[in-house]
């Protein structure tokens, strides 16, 4: 419902008809504001909060229909309804194109003028109403979206942590593989949305380990080629295992490709070069620094030389040499 505590301006050069106008407007409940020229119409909608303003189409200097492109753009909320002579019809109905709400004819039947401002107030409000509501429905979309993100990443979470507990050797495994993989994918300046996804992504991407047996991950010696092959199968196993948390296809990608191999010789699927994910290019170096810098239980840890001589010896190789290349000035290394 109106609550008739909107203004009201009237513009209109005969003294008159503003006299005649404000005392019909104001004793139906609403404010109203008088200009008689363009000029000062302009000035009063630029410091006042106008819901309505009735236009005289034809005044000396600026008309009305000169100045309701202006207000458009000046108070774009307020609603304008024009004043015309009966013979200015078809102007008046050019004025609607333009963006007026409606026309009244003079001479003025003043209780037709309210109605008219009813109307266009009424539509005013039903327009302000639905814009505030698409606002908020972007926010409660944001907001629930927010919530989404928050529930898939304790979901993240809680399958990295059910990983460590399995198998002690990987503590802190998938935390510094993420934290890598973020560092690389920011040097390349890889939007926002993608090094999100390569963060998540390294926090389960060994979750596929899960399914494998605990006397092949714990081997203290060489693995048998069916063990190999028996462990070969964990990316697709944690493809498996994220399908059903997260449909972002490119997490779910980075989790089975992070083995594959640029000169693609590896697993599951042998791609090669750019067919292989950049977010598991980049995964693949970062997993394979921390593994080969951490202690297995087959073998010791490299030293940080040691890892960088079997990075640049395996560039182009097993990894993405352009990746190679910005890790190593990451780190100083040439």
């Amino acid at each position: 419902m109106i609550t008739k505590s909107e203004t009201v301006l009237t513009v209109d050069d005969e003294d008159t008809i503003r006299r005649l106008l404000y005392q019909k407007i104001t004793s139906e409940g609403y404010k109203c504001l008088t200009a008689s020229n363009a000029t000062e119409a302009m000035e009063i909608v630029k410091n006042h909060d106008i819901a309505l303003a009735i236009l005289d189409i034809k005044m000396p200097g600026l008309s009305g229909m000169d100045i309701l492109p202006e207000i458009r753009i000046v108070s774009p909320d307020t609603a304008v309804i024009m004043a015309t002579a009966i013979s200015d019809t078809d102007t008046a109905i050019n004025c609607m194109k333009l963006g007026a709400y409606d026309y009244v004819t003079k001479p003025f039947k003043l209780d037709a003028v309210i109605m008219g401002i009813e109307r266009a107030l009424e539509k005013r409000r039903l327009i302000l109403e639905n814009r505030d509501y698409q606002e908020h429905l972007e926010l409660k979309i944001k907001d629930q979206a927010e919530k989404i993100r928050g529930s898939f990443f304790n979901a993240i979470t809680s399958l990295a942590y059910a990983l460590e507990a399995k198998d002690s050797y990987t503590i802190g495994h998938s935390q510094r593989v993420a934290e890598t993989s973020v560092a690389i994918a920011g040097a390349m300046e890889l939007p926002f949305a993608t090094v999100e996804q390569i963060r998540l992504a390294g926090l389960v991407h060994d979750i596929g380990k899960i399914g494998i047996r605990s006397a092949c991950l714990n081997k203290a010696g060489n693995l048998t080629e069916e063990e190999y092959n028996h462990i070969k199968t964990h990316p697709s196993v944690g493809e498996r295992i994220l399908s059903p948390i997260t449909e972002d296809h490119e997490i779910l990608k980075i989790v089975r490709h992070h083995h594959e191999h640029f000169n693609g010789r590896g697993y599951p699927d042998g791609l090669k070069g750019e067919e292989i994910p950049l977010g598991a290019r980049i995964m693949a170096l970062a997993d394979a620094y921390d593994a080969m810098t951490s202690l297995r239980p087959y073998r010791k840890a490299m030293t940080d030389i040691e890892a960088w001589e079997e990075l640049k010896r395996c560039s182009g190789i097993q990894f993405d040499p352009e990746i190679v290349a910005v890790f190593a000035c990451m780190n100083n290394h040439t």
